[in-house]
């Protein structure tokens, strides 16, 4: 039976109890499973929103990857099945929009890149198929609009480039994107490429050693211009000049017992929201300043299910809701800073 601990204080526990139990009963995956409290002294930022999205009848395979377009109030999905739509679109709120399935092979990574004049999603797509190994650009309604790599062969060129298995990508509000190839494949490399597609720099190397690679899984910015990759099969998170590519340096000692598979900045720079995928935990770690990237100190953790396996994540630019696709439970959940919680009784 699968457990599922959670951390809560005072006499809202018992309703806590009722409200998450109705919401993981219409889980297939979640249905069975045992509460226990943990009273480890740690701080609660985040609660689940029960009610994200109202119909998760439209999870009808496994959710690789969730995207957030803060300018438009829009989610994007990406889920994995045979004859199923690989994109779903949702509100903010959570009521299905509509969902597109147009040269979308193997999703495994997503980024929603709006702007006042163009909604845009990104895809990453690690398919055996003729889309396979590409990393692609379409419009909120599934256009396509520009393929990097060659479609259905993968590979290590740079001219032309070509991918591997690519993990994930994000791009910046200047347009450069950096995308980390591959998800265990010939790749392991962290590359930025410029608003037209050139190779700005290039980390490329399969070890252990600094700016080397191990399945970098995620990558992310923060506002202090440094790139930090989840390089997962070592266990550790390594950062990066955005301008230079200049190694500044890794976080070791929090990943122990299993590698980060997914890395997101608050929405205030104070926090780096982690997910590890077979542990089902996410983590929130302190952030560093400018100047010092220092040693991982975990805040607070959310500890899921078993078998829930939270594989990437996002987080709302606007609202700082964290949105967790769950290959195993087969579900986006989305989680909500306290400090914006209204109680829905009153005071």
């Amino acid at each position: 039976m699968a457990r599922f601990w959670v951390c809560v204080a005072g006499a809202g526990f018992f309703l806590a109890f009722l409200v998450l139990h109705s919401r993981f009963c219409r889980s297939p995956v979640l249905r069975n499973f045992t509460f226990a409290v943990s009273w480890r002294a740690e701080e609660i930022l985040y609660r689940l929103d029960v009610d994200w999205p109202k119909h998760p009848e439209y999870f009808t395979g496994a959710t690789f990857c969730a995207a957030v377009d803060s300018l438009n109030g829009l989610v994007y999905v990406a889920q994995r099945g045979d004859n199923i739509p690989k994109i779903l679109v949702f509100t903010e709120d959570g009521y299905f929009l509509r969902a597109w399935n147009y040269t979308v092979d193997s999703p495994h990574g997503i980024f929603a890149a709006s702007t006042q004049y163009e909604q845009s999603v990104w895809i990453t797509d690690v398919g055996s198929g003729v889309y396979g190994h590409t990393v692609k650009k379409y419009s909120s309604f599934g256009d396509l609009v520009q393929v990097l790599g060659t479609p259905g062969k993968k590979g290590t060129g740079l001219n032309p480039l070509q991918f591997d298995n690519p993990a994930e990508l994000y791009v910046e509000d200047t347009g450069d994107i950096y995308i980390v190839d591959g998800d265990g494949g010939l790749n392991n490399r962290l590359i930025k490429l410029s608003q037209n597609f050139m190779i700005l720099w290039l980390h490329g190397e399969n070890g252990t050693g600094p700016a080397k690679f191990n399945i970098p899984h995620s990558v992310t910015l923060d506002s202090a211009g440094r790139v930090w990759v989840a390089d997962r099969g070592n266990k550790r998170i390594q950062v990066f000049d955005k301008d230079t590519g200049e190694w500044l340096g890794a976080w070791n000692n929090c990943f122990t017992e299993e590698g980060p598979s997914a890395v997101r900045f608050t929405p205030d720079g104070k926090y780096l929201i982690v997910a590890q995928l077979n542990l089902s935990r996410l983590s929130v770690v302190a952030a560093p300043p400018v100047g010092s990237i220092g040693e991982c100190s975990v805040i607070s953790t959310i500890q899921l299910a078993d078998q829930v396996l939270p594989h990437l994540l996002e987080v709302d630019r606007k609202t700082g809701a964290v949105y967790v696709a769950e290959i195993g439970a087969k579900q986006v959940q989305k989680y909500v800073p306290l400090n914006s919680y209204v109680p829905p009784f009153g005071s």
